[in-house]
């Protein structure tokens, strides 16, 4: 073991000593430390079992576990705990949320449930302030700030106004007997702060506790690791300064700096050789950071020889970059006798994919478009998934709220928060609730009518999915809700059309899957859980990948385009909606305002975040900028990315090497009739 390890890898692995914190470079080689760590622990004579690894993605605990699984062969009772942050909070409020009056088969709300919550707490039918809200109620639990001290410190009247409602959002989930993402973490912290004899059985079930990209907790995250590992403190945590890119949803560098003062006695180890990149990538990506200020001074290296040079492209527009783009990848495919896979695209907003999707179509070349929307996240697929996941399971109190409030059938929250009540004094679902001969003392009959109704329409449904041909049973299920007429009177026609289409072509693809499989609509519902996962490519197939920046980090590629490098861009001016940077999100009340210095945070934020974007390039990088970019139907005049100044490259163009669209496109011509020869 090490033989394959460098001196900063196997001192990182080897002390045991203490609270240790490892700077690890991009592509150093973290998760190898990571796991040999756990390796040589259990060599140690540590308890297999007592040892706790947490990351932040299910795909990187999903990565982990399968590295350690062929290291070390262990009985499943015995294997090391590799979670994410919130599956581990799940664990912990499972087996002792009852101390914080849960009940144990507790309903955690998804993003999309939860701000229907909070559209009704705030008295609205837009979408966007609701989702608005709920950025800044996640950035206050986040930090550990409850409703009163969210009221109490407000800074105007909108932040009161959201203040109030995330206090009526909060009684509502304890009414549900429901929790969001956030209190995932939250709820946790309290239940150790509160109950000390939980703390002591926690910080006994895990004993050493190592923690990967620590860069990107928050507030909540860092205390619960703190209450975790007590007194004794016998933690790793990894990460890297360099790379923190997430302050926009409560990520905080100081968490860094604490360490150092909670923890006096803390080990810090760098780890600079960089395994993934050439020395030219490299030595652009430490010219940038270098702009940042250091809380841990590093300079990455690698024994990859130069590579290729770092090239910047100059364009016309943002057509002509999408082409340019395209004639080059498919010129150094040929070239190198690549694949398709070899290739990345990157770009700071989802906005940027849609015309570089058009310039790889038209050449029939396969692409993976990641961080954008699932067609299984659109609403009226969702609506659709909650009565299939009701005929399931019908304790999926999530669930059973959405389908019973969608189509409207006179159910509304005053009635679910009394039915949430009840139930979570009965301990059980809202629908085995809805049902009992108490239910008639605690809502009125003219309020309990029509869940009744529902509740049966559901056991008639559930009956005959058990028995019945699938395609027949969904028919009528749509039918009856009259989910068509629904989408037709909640949005214009042009809409709603082709919200139906999504709903139609969802039906016929269930059908066609219970027609091959022989399964009725209930065996079809209760896998419904992965029905996410159908439209994701193979990650495998030959396919150039489409990404966001954010997206792509934890990812490497041999060759790599970064488009889009102008200032207002990358970095971008701080008016982009946060649904084009990662996931579908909302920008934070107030952005672009506030405290002093907030602009320079910003910019070192995107400077990060670009060191990123940089990093995960293996031989090749390729970064362009457009002298006009269209936003609508107007085009603007763009100067190149400040950031390629830093990087010490010539972003303007020699003589004639500008790149307009008739180029790009004759280019593309010549290698087709190439190609075709």
């Amino acid at each position: 073991m090490s033989a394959q390890l460098n001196p900063a890898q196997r001192e990182a692995i080897r002390y045991l000593d203490g609270p240790c914190l490892v700077i690890a470079g991009a592509g150093s080689g973290k998760t190898r430390v990571i796991t040999q760590k756990i390796v040589r622990l259990i060599e140690a004579g540590f308890p297999s079992r007592a040892i706790g690894a947490i990351t932040f993605t299910n795909k990187a605990a999903q990565e982990m576990a399968e590295r350690l699984g062929k290291m070390v062969k262990l009985p499943e009772a015995e294997r090391p705990l590799v979670s994410t942050f919130h599956s581990l909070g799940v664990q912990m409020l499972r087996r002792d949320g009852q101390a914080l009056g849960l009940k144990r088969n507790f309903s955690i709300l998804d993003s999309d449930d939860a701000a229907g919550i909070l559209q009704t707490a705030l008295g609205t039918t837009d979408r966007k302030v609701a989702r608005n809200a709920q950025h800044r109620i996640s950035l206050w639990k986040n930090a550990l700030v409850d409703p009163d001290t969210a009221a109490a410190n407000a800074a105007d009247e909108l932040e009161h106004q959201v203040a109030r409602a995330y206090r009526d959002y909060a009684a509502t989930l304890v009414a549900y007997q429901a929790v969001d993402f956030d209190d995932l973490i939250g709820l946790p912290v309290r239940l150790l702060r509160e109950h000390d004899e939980v703390a002591r059985a926690w910080r006994e079930k895990l004993r050493y506790l190592l923690v990967d990209e620590y860069q990107d907790t928050n507030a909540c995250q860092y205390e619960l690791l703190k209450m975790l590992v007590g007194p004794r403190a016998a933690f790793t945590a990894v990460g890297d300064d360099d790379q923190s890119i997430y302050g926009w949803r409560g990520a905080t560098l100081e968490n860094l700096n604490r360490l150092s003062t909670d923890f006096p006695n803390l080990k810090v180890i760098k780890l600079e050789q960089n395994y993934r990149s050439s020395v030219n990538i490299l030595t652009a990506a430490n010219r940038l950071i270098a702009h940042n200020p250091k809380l841990h001074e590093k300079k990455l290296w690698s024994e990859h020889g130069p590579g290729d040079p770092v090239i910047v492209v100059p364009c016309d527009s943002d057509e002509a970059e999408a082409e340019s783009v395209v004639s080059r990848l498919q010129a150094h495919k040929f070239e190198r006798r690549g694949k398709f896979a070899d290739y990345a695209i990157l770009y700071r907003g989802n906005h940027q994919a849609r015309i570089v999707e058009q310039a790889l179509r038209k050449e029939k070349i396969p692409y993976v478009l990641s961080g954008g929307q699932s067609f299984f996240e659109r609403a009226e697929i969702r609506d659709l998934l909650a009565y299939l996941r009701l005929l399931a399971n019908d304790d999926d109190d999530p669930a059973f709220i959405r389908a019973v409030t969608t189509p409207k059938r006179g159910v509304g929250t005053t009635t679910l928060t009394a039915l949430g009540t009840y139930a979570g004094e009965r301990h059980q679902s809202m629908f085995a609730t809805m049902f009992e001969l108490g239910c008639e003392q605690r809502i009125a009959p003219r309020q309990l009518e029509p869940l009744r109704e529902f509740g049966e329409f559901v056991n008639r449904i559930a009956w005959r999915a058990q028995r019945e041909p699938a395609a027949q049973v969904l028919d009528d299920l749509l039918s009856a809700i009259d989910y068509r007429g629904h989408l037709f009177a909640t949005a214009d026609d042009k809409v709603a059309a082709g919200r139906w289409q999504n709903v139609s072509d969802f039906v016929d693809w269930l059908k066609k899957r219970a027609e091959e499989e022989g399964s009725t609509l209930l065996q079809l519902a209760q896998t419904v859980s992965l029905l996410s996962q159908l439209d994701r490519k193979d990650a495998d197939a030959d396919a150039v990948r489409l990404t966001t920046i954010h997206a792509s980090k934890g990812l490497e590629f041999p060759h790599v385009f970064i488009v889009g490098c102008e200032e207002g861009l990358l970095p971008h001016h701080g008016g982009l909606a946060r649904e084009e940077t990662e996931e579908a999100g909302a920008d934070e009340p107030g952005e672009g305002k506030g405290r002093p210095g907030r602009e320079a945070a910003r910019i070192e934020e995107e400077r990060r975040l670009m060191y990123v974007a940089v990093t995960r390039a293996q031989r090749s990088l390729t970064l362009t900028w457009c002298r006009e970019r269209k936003r609508g139907r107007e085009k603007y005049p763009q100067v190149p990315s400040r950031f390629l100044t830093e990087m010490q490259l010539d972003a303007q163009p020699k003589a004639g090497a500008t790149v307009s669209a008739d180029a790009a496109k004759a280019k593309l011509a010549g290698l087709r009739a190439m190609l075709a020869r």
